[in-house]
């Protein structure tokens, strides 16, 4: 028997209004926003830290660096997942409603994933701050 598991809040959010979803979007911008700020604290902190030297040290530095890119690739992404919107509304043939709402759901999938691996970095680099 195949079930799957599905999240109610998405679910919810799909069946809600465009104004709804649009305003989902500028959370998620507001979120990569935060994400940013996070990461350039975390690189003065790395900084501070004599981690230059350690193996452990340089991986974390450049999975910052790899933070911050996926950080901007995932903006534009919704940014372009806004104009989708726009052109909805103005009627734009070709498009429609459930596009739109697909397109969201692939979106709030990917920022749940990279929220989660985000978290997990950030205790790696909280646990390793702590030990220097």
């Amino acid at each position: 028997m195949n079930t799957t598991s599905s999240n109610p809040k998405t679910e919810l959010l799909l069946g809600a209004s465009l104004n709804v979803l649009h305003q989902e979007s500028y959370e998620w911008l507001d979120t990569i926003a935060l994400w940013k700020d996070e990461t350039r604290f975390f690189a003065d902190l790395l900084n501070k830290k004599d981690i230059k030297e350690t193996e452990y040290g340089k991986m974390l530095k450049n999975l910052d660096k790899i933070h911050e890119n996926l950080f901007d690739y995932l903006a534009d992404d919704i940014v372009a997942h806004e104009k989708l919107l726009s052109r909805l509304i103005r009627g734009e043939k070709g498009l429609s409603d459930i596009m739109y709402r697909e397109q969201h759901r692939k979106l709030n999938e990917r920022m749940n994933n990279f929220s989660k691996d985000f978290r997990e970095f950030k205790k790696m680099v909280f646990v390793y701050a702590k030990k220097l």
